[in-house]
């Protein structure tokens, strides 16, 4: 395999992974936050629209290094900055451009393949379940972590109550008055009150 080859074959490599980010973040939106059941035949054309915007992104690219090859021809002086092209480029910019042009190309082949799609869908899905996997067992480990079995915990106490004091607890108090329906026109211009005014003794949260 030659170099153009090698380097057509990386960009696909990372265009494919940046397509199955999309299709993952896809799926975890529609299934997640739209309540929508997944289906491999539903969320295929997003899949195929997602190769296809690559292509042309790559297909762009290629554009540009074609016209700045063709603004570099024929340049000897010294340049004014890094993409200010000379003729000693030509080379480097033509060697671009096959290799942008290569990327496109195979990207629309796998998105108009059915089979190359459906393995993209799923390999997305994969990817999707082992987030929500993997932030499910992250939350049952803090949510079940007992303060004699975590290493962390006097490290991070002393964060964990400033947070509660400065933000939870206003927040509270602010919450209570709102209920109550007993706020005063001092109250906006003097701040929330202090936390011990909303019932809370922190003496007991320092315990």
């Amino acid at each position: 395999m030659g170099k153009t080859a090698e380097a057509i074959a990386e960009g696909v490599s990372i265009a494919s992974a940046a397509a199955r980010l999309a299709v993952r973040n896809h799926i975890l939106v529609e299934t997640i936050a739209h309540d929508t059941p997944f289906d491999v035949a539903t969320t295929a054309p997003f899949a195929h629209d997602t190769l296809i915007a690559l292509a042309e992104e790559q297909e762009a690219a290629a554009a540009l290094a074609k016209r700045q090859r063709k603004k570099a021809w024929g340049k000897f002086t010294d340049p004014d900055g890094t993409h200010d092209y000379r003729d000693r480029d030509m080379r480097n910019l033509r060697k671009r451009h096959r290799q942008y042009v290569g990327v496109a190309k195979e990207l629309r082949r796998i998105a108009e393949d059915p089979h190359a799609v459906r393995t993209l869908v799923e390999q997305s899905r994969d990817a999707a379940w082992g987030d929500v996997e993997a932030n499910l067992q992250r939350r049952l480990r803090v949510e079940g972590m007992r303060p004699d079995l975590d290493p962390d915990y006097e490290k991070m106490r002393k964060a964990r109550m400033q947070s509660l004091r400065l933000v939870d607890l206003p927040r509270l108090a602010a919450h209570r008055r709102h209920l109550a329906d007993d706020a005063e026109p001092a109250e906006a211009v003097n701040g929330p009150p202090s936390p011990r005014a909303s019932g809370i003794d922190l003496s007991e949260l320092d315990a």
